[in-house]
């Protein structure tokens, strides 16, 4: 999971930033003063692309360079490693997916008919490439189809650290792919929920209700479907610590989710029920018998075979 260097197609380079020359640098007379290649520090930059950059050289030299004719040295020096999008094309990573599951509304049993339809999972990179100076990226994503799958062990680390998108994913109701492989992490997925789930899921709705009611303040509304969500999670949660089970399908819960959805439930009523499930989920926590910790071990061992097996495919 390598850091890399980052463009967009509005890229401004700022002052003192150095850059490469894609052109001859020309000076006096129209002569060549630096060749294609030569390093220099832009010392005024445009206000858009449509203008030139003033760039300085190490003889002191300033001239007037388009952004079509520079590149970043850090950009430049990286090359194709920094090329993502090469990657991905040449070794097919959506090829590669081993687990796949639907979640959302569908999962939860909160669907409508316009409700969308989405996907996540598990890819395993060949060996190869993660071991190349290429790397992997850590989380594949297709926006037209809304799916999104992350490496293997950013999936098995966010599952450790009892992330809810994750977690949700390993107790889906709509499992559409598993790999014998996948179907071995499935089995094992107990091994996954620890008190963690406690602080994680308890300081995230904590955390977003206070920007709730902070914009409830400032502007008399709330986003209402996300108010549905923090309040499913917190009954997720105490299920979590209760039975040792995601529960990810909402079961009776529905029409009051729904409720909050649309709006119809009161906002007292909807803090009312929240500061309540807040006592519940403390309470679940005091009487849980999960372990304070996953199971980091037999966690590592299922990435270690994961990375064997990839070796040979």
């Amino acid at each position: 999971m390598r850091q890399r260097v980052h463009s967009s197609e509005n890229l401004i380079y700022p002052p003192g930033a150095q850059v490469v020359a894609r052109q001859p640098v020309l000076g006096s007379q129209g002569r060549t003063a630096h060749p294609a290649g030569a390093v220099g520090v832009v010392v005024k930059s445009p206000v858009d692309r449509q203008h030139a950059y003033r760039v300085r050289f190490t003889d002191g030299l300033e001239a007037s360079l388009p952004h079509q004719g520079l590149t970043l040295l850090a950009e430049y020096q990286q090359g194709s490693i920094n090329d993502a999008s090469q990657t991905l094309s040449q070794h097919g990573l959506f090829d590669r997916v081993i687990f796949r599951c639907v979640i959302g509304s569908r999962a939860y049993g909160l669907e409508h008919e316009e409700s969308d339809t989405d996907r996540r999972g598990i890819y395993l990179p060949p060996a190869d490439l993660h071991w190349s100076l290429y790397g992997v990226p850590e989380q594949l994503e297709n926006e037209t189809t809304q799916e999104a799958y992350w490496e293997l062990q950013k999936f098995l680390v966010l599952a450790l650290k009892a992330n809810p998108n994750v977690l949700e994913c390993l107790y889906s109701p709509i499992v559409e792919l598993a790999t014998p492989l996948a179907q071995e992490l499935l089995d094992m997925r107990s091994l996954f929920l620890s008190r963690i789930v406690f602080q994680t899921y308890n300081g995230y709705v904590m955390s977003q209700f206070k920007k709730i009611q902070a914009d409830f303040r400032n502007q008399g509304q709330v986003k209402w479907k996300h108010v549905m969500h923090l309040i499913r999670l917190l009954l997720s949660g105490i299920g979590v610590l209760r039975d040792g089970f995601v529960p990810v399908h909402v079961g009776e819960h529905r029409d009051d989710l729904l409720a909050i959805r649309s709006g119809a439930m009161p906002w007292e009523e909807v803090e009312s029920r929240r500061l309540a499930l807040h006592r519940e989920l403390e309470q679940a926590f005091a009487d849980t018998t999960l372990p304070e910790r996953p199971d980091y071990e037999k966690a590592n061992a299922l990435l270690i075979r994961a990375r064997r097996a990839a070796v040979d495919c």
